[in-house]
């Protein structure tokens, strides 16, 4: 991918190098493993492990110390800068020709353990956008996790396909869908919750493939293989992929963000139509 060059946000919020005191963070061994692969993309879903996460954080206290980030993490910092405006660029494009004003999230990177609007998180929780303070919320060492636990393909599109899923649940947050969502989901069973869940989650993978449309015209930033990044990580956390691996079986009824094809059909078709109009995910159910 192509990304060196361009404007960087002022909207991205580095916390890592910070201590906690030297007391530990929760989120290996197999309790991380499950809290992980629940909230993977956990989106508006990401609220629901709260009590989890603060009862696995008791104890962990403010950071007290700070190091210097390495030359490695100033460019992971610089590289998620650039995709956040790229991000800010698109969808202030879209908003504007909408008649709309697109509000400009925020992104925190951390490391181990942060504290947000939806309660604390660990790195075990994945990527995840919390509606209550509209931020993005990321531990970049989830990447790797993605490529050597769930068989993704890795890259830094991969990187970006996350970034903009993430911003995609922003999307949703300022046109009044996922509150919507949640309405339309109160009474329901929990299956009929659950597909409510996955409409959600597959939009938020449409309008990542929205923005690539929109980026691609405006930087020229796909190189060849960057698609391939993309779908090889929209397929790495399909519903059926991860219970498959985790569990030997699957149980569609219990989906919450979509089967791998679902996932790379809604990406690919933001994606190659552009038109933000034509990710109705709902009327599919």
């Amino acid at each position: 991918m192509k990304w060196q060059g361009r404007r960087q946000s002022d909207n991205v919020e580095d916390r890592r190098g910070m201590s906690s005191g030297g007391k530990t963070i929760i989120g290996g061994g197999i309790i991380g493993i499950i809290i992980l692969l629940l909230n993977m993309f956990g989106g508006e879903n990401a609220q629901m492990l709260t009590p989890i996460l603060e009862q696995m954080n008791q104890g962990q206290g403010a950071p007290t110390e700070q190091r210097d980030l390495t030359t490695k993490e100033l460019e992971e910092q610089a590289f998620v800068k650039t995709l956040l405006a790229d991000n800010e660029d698109v969808w202030s494009k879209i908003f504007s020709e909408n008649g709309l004003t697109y509000k400009k999230p925020i992104i925190r990177l951390f490391e181990g353990a942060t504290e947000t609007a939806c309660g604390n998180a660990t790195s075990a929780s994945g990527p995840f956008y919390c509606p209550g303070d509209q931020k993005v919320y990321m531990d970049l060492a989830f990447f790797e996790e993605l490529k050597t636990r769930f068989g993704a393909q890795g890259g830094d599109f991969a990187t970006a396909y996350v970034i903009a899923h993430e911003i995609g649940h922003h999307v949703q947050t300022l046109l009044g869908t996922s509150d919507k969502m949640r309405q339309l989901q109160q009474g329901k069973s929990k299956a009929e919750a659950n597909k409510l869940s996955v409409a959600l989650e597959l939009q938020a993978d449409f309008y990542a493939g929205v923005w690539t449309h929109y980026n691609q015209q405006m930087n020229n930033m796909l190189e060849e293989g960057d698609l391939d990044e993309a779908l090889s990580a929209a397929h790495a956390v399909g519903d059926d992929a991860i219970q498959s691996k985790m569990q030997g079986h699957i149980v569609p009824e219990s989906f919450t963000h979509g089967t791998s094809e679902q996932r790379k059909y809604w990406f690919m078709k933001g994606y190659k139509t552009g038109d933000i109009k034509q990710g109705n995910t709902f009327a599919e159910l």
